[in-house]
């Protein structure tokens, strides 16, 4: 969840390390803190709050030295004040470590370092690190890093500096590590982001490998100590791709690429084999209603029968899988933890696992059986995810057509997500009248059921409203009950087979004096004549809409967070890469 940078080379480290923590910031943002070396000397600054207002405190780019770490924190252990923040020096003052998980024992290795005199100085698990590898250095910082590993349980990327030596050397499992390759100077980051302004050669470390990183050169491990060879990757985007481009936020900028998205992403090609006993799809967060809307899609058009799972439930119910069975997992980082522990039991179980993922590298890609990138036209930034979303949707469909035998094809989809896009000011005149409610409920049936979560889930991310989602069906066994005229209904009610039927529930909305958005089709004099306003969808095939309701939902949403100035990239207690369970 945490970002972490670190620099070595002949530049000065401050500037540098600040910038990366600036693109890193969605991984997390309660506190940061910068350690440089120069002259044998650490020189720490952190402090709680967001990167920019902390610069203007602390003046990180002032800071000398051409080595060094920072770290931008999402709070697990510890509230998010100053003594919690990283990076975390050692009592004698020559190591000083970052940290991105969670050291599930950490309170066991703490006691027995409070036993040999060790004085704490925050509440974080990630403290304890640091004070191990101090405790067992001889002289050699590799191997006192080597020792420390096998006492260590949970997820962690962690980065340590001693101030004898000009290297960094780090260490994985669970969490994401990326060196960045540079001429004279080496990096190491969680997010490829961080690096291409300097550099588009990355080596994807791996789980259980150690790294040394020095000026001139890179050395893996494995966790044993053995040499492992890496690839230098090439990354395909640049730094302009990851900036706002004059919009007022990412998720903006990223609603309105979402045509170009479509684009890319209608040349993705599924290899996967077509017969399979039963699919499992499992997601977290906004990707698992991606992945609940292709358990509707597969079925109907595969007819295959499929499984939905949210990650973090997924090996904790002891799942019916085997050989035979098709594993499709979903995720944007594709370092999601609790889908990558989905992936792990279902290749120790025997089951074919098959990846939707954006990242390129990420742990899981590198993971599963098979992988299908999605294509979204450079980073997602913004922690609320859309065109990442879309791109998801579109691969559940293309999914579904292959393992009919078939291929997807939707012609002209880039110009009707385009002309949604074009409504964005007319959403937002409608979205002024909701702007100060403050609950939501969302209805839709069958395959647009899923929107509804999209839909909700987006304004409780991003403008902190209370919204709940529900199958239209499903208001009178209980919602019915919240509805009033302060608790205004978002209805999905396109013309298919569900029209008829949603329109009685929105009757039974009217009825209890409730207000009502509606996402319907153009030309539906029938819905025009319930709702209060109005959004329309161009007519396509009914088995389509879920396509374009996205567009009209993320905008709604993204609207009314912009009026009620939220902070809509960098939404409170959230970040965009969950690498902890």
């Amino acid at each position: 969840m945490c970002g972490i940078l670190g620099y070595v080379g002949s530049k000065q480290a401050g500037p540098i390390i600040l910038k990366g923590l600036r693109q890193l910031e969605y991984r997390g943002y309660d506190s940061v803190g910068i350690a440089t070396i120069d002259h044998g000397r650490i020189e720490l600054r952190k402090d709680a709050g967001r990167v920019d207002a902390v610069e203007k405190k602390l003046h990180f780019g002032d800071m000398i030295g051409v080595y060094g770490i920072g770290h931008t924190r999402w709070a697990t252990h510890g509230p998010p004040v100053q003594k919690n923040a990283h990076p975390f020096v050692d009592e004698s003052g020559k190591f000083v470590l970052i940290h991105n998980g969670i050291i599930e024992n950490y309170l066991e290795l703490k006691e027995v370092l409070r036993a040999q005199g060790v004085a704490f100085s925050s509440d974080t698990d990630s403290e304890v690190l640091v004070h191990l590898i101090a405790k067992v250095y001889r002289g050699d910082l590799l191997k006192a890093v080597f020792s420390i590993l096998p006492r260590l349980q949970g997820a962690y990327a962690l980065c340590v500096l001693h101030t004898d030596s000009r290297e960094i050397i780090c260490a994985r499992n669970g969490s994401p590590l990326i060196v960045g390759v540079g001429n004279g100077e080496n990096f190491v980051a969680s997010d490829v982001s961080a690096l291409v302004e300097h550099t588009r050669r990355v080596i994807y470390v791996r789980d259980f490998e150690v790294v040394r990183v020095g000026e001139h050169e890179v050395t893996c491990f494995t966790f044993e100590g053995k040499p492992v060879a890496h690839e230098v990757k090439e990354v395909s985007w640049n730094i302009e791709q990851a900036q706002k481009q004059g919009h007022k936020h990412f998720m903006f900028k990223e609603i309105l690429e979402q045509d170009k998205v479509v684009e890319e992403s209608l040349k993705v090609v599924f290899s996967c084999a077509r017969s399979w006993n039963r699919i499992h799809i499992v997601a977290c967060g906004g990707a698992s209603y991606a992945g609940l809307l292709g358990k509707y899609i597969i079925e109907e058009v595969a007819r295959i029968p499929v499984s939905f799972e949210v990650g973090s439930e997924f090996r904790y119910r002891k799942p019916l899988i085997g050989k035979g069975d098709l594993v499709v997992v979903i995720s944007q980082s594709g370092e999601t933890a609790d889908t990558l522990a989905a992936v792990r039991l279902a290749k120790e179980c025997g089951a074919h696992t098959l990846g939707i993922i954006n990242v390129v590298g990420s742990t899981m890609a590198r993971e599963v059986d098979e992988v299908v990138y999605t294509r979204t036209n450079g980073p997602e930034i913004s922690v609320a995810s859309t065109k990442a979303f879309l791109a998801q949707c579109i691969a559940m469909y293309q999914l579904a057509y292959h393992l009919k035998g078939g291929v997807f094809e939707f012609a002209g989809f880039g110009g009707y997500i385009k002309s949604l896009i074009e409504l964005s000011e007319s959403i937002k005149l409608v979205a002024q009248r909701y702007a100060l409610y403050p609950n939501f409920i969302f209805i839709g049936r069958n395959r647009n059921f899923p929107l509804a979560l999209e839909g909700a889930l987006k304004l409780k991310e991003i403008a902190y409203i209370h919204a709940e989602a529900y199958q239209g069906g499903e208001l009178k066994h209980g919602p019915l009950a919240l509805v009033c005229e302060e608790m205004p209904t978002f209805a999905i009610c396109p013309q298919d087979e569900f029209h008829d039927k949603m329109l009685s529930n929105i009757q039974e909305v009217k009825a209890r004096r409730g207000r009502v958005v509606a996402l319907g089709t153009a030309g539906d004099t029938k819905l025009a004549g319930l709702a209060d306003d109005i959004f329309y969808l161009p007519a396509v095939d009914a088995l389509l809409y879920p396509l374009l309701e996205s567009v009209v939902l993320h905008l709604f949403a993204y609207h009314i967070a912009d009026m009620r100035e939220c902070d809509i990239d960098k939404p409170r207690n959230l970040a965009k890469s969950v690498t902890v369970e």
